[in-house]
């Protein structure tokens, strides 16, 4: 397949993804979203604050963690197809093995269900390293790193701040100068709204271990999707300012 072929079907995709990014989200979704945003009002605040640096701990752990297990060997000369047919292969490897931990974790009841959030998100974390490798990118640095959240954040949360974060990440080389850090209060609660209803099944006996792996294979794949999109709509732009 010629590189300008593809590059026009990539463009194409990305043109309809983010029409699916960025459109209103379905009445059930909505009404959800006022619930959990009713009962996140009725938590106390020092839960919050708890859980905010708990997750920004835990993240930045796994951020030092999966950082250090990377090759920092970027494949170099690939094509755009090369790139998004090598992410795929990991993207099968890490699902499987999320598959596996959601079965798993979810198979062994609530103490074990409740270790799902940390090993599932260190699953996602370190699929995001690899990616970044893929798309020839080095997450020595910080910029890269920062990047690879608001990807995440980009997966995992509500209609708006999906519209915000879309705009972040389209104009990365401009916002990044902006952006000293994570918001992470924000990025907790968007994270936990998102993932709360279907883990909270995952926790019922007899039934947890479908759900997990269900639920473990769907998180991939929409972290998968979203991430590279997010690396084509950076090299995409990259491309056009150096033509």
């Amino acid at each position: 397949m010629e590189d300008e072929d593809y590059t026009k079907e990539v463009e194409q995709e990305l043109y309809f993804w983010k029409h699916k990014m960025t459109r209103r989200s379905g009445r059930i979704s909505r009404a959800a979203k006022t619930v959990q945003t009713k009962i996140n009002g009725l938590i106390p605040e020092k839960f919050h604050q708890v859980m905010t640096e708990s997750i920004r701990n835990m993240v930045k752990a796994t951020l030092v963690g999966s950082n250090i297990t990377t090759k920092k060997r970027l494949p170099l000369e690939l094509s755009l197809y090369e790139r998004d047919e090598l992410l795929k292969e990991k993207l099968s490897t890490f699902r499987k093995t999320a598959v596996m931990e959601g079965a798993g974790t979810g198979a062994g009841g609530i103490l074990l269900g409740l270790a799902d959030f940390p090993l599932l998100l260190s699953i996602k974390m370190k699929f995001l390293f690899e990616a970044a490798a893929v798309y020839g990118f080095d997450t020595d640095d910080y910029e890269e790193r920062l990047f690879l959240l608001h990807i995440f954040l980009l997966a995992f949360s509500s209609e708006d701040k999906r519209k915000d974060t879309l705009c972040i990440i389209e104009n990365w080389e401009e916002q990044k100068y902006l952006i000293a850090d994570m918001n992470w209060r924000d990025f907790q609660q968007e994270y936990r709204e998102y993932i709360d209803l279907v883990k909270m099944f995952q926790l019922l006996p007899g039934i947890g271990a479908v759900v997990g792996a269900f639920a473990n294979y769907n998180l991939l794949d929409q972290l998968g999707e979203t991430t590279m999109n997010s690396y084509r709509l950076r090299l995409l732009h990259s491309d056009e300012k150096r033509s």
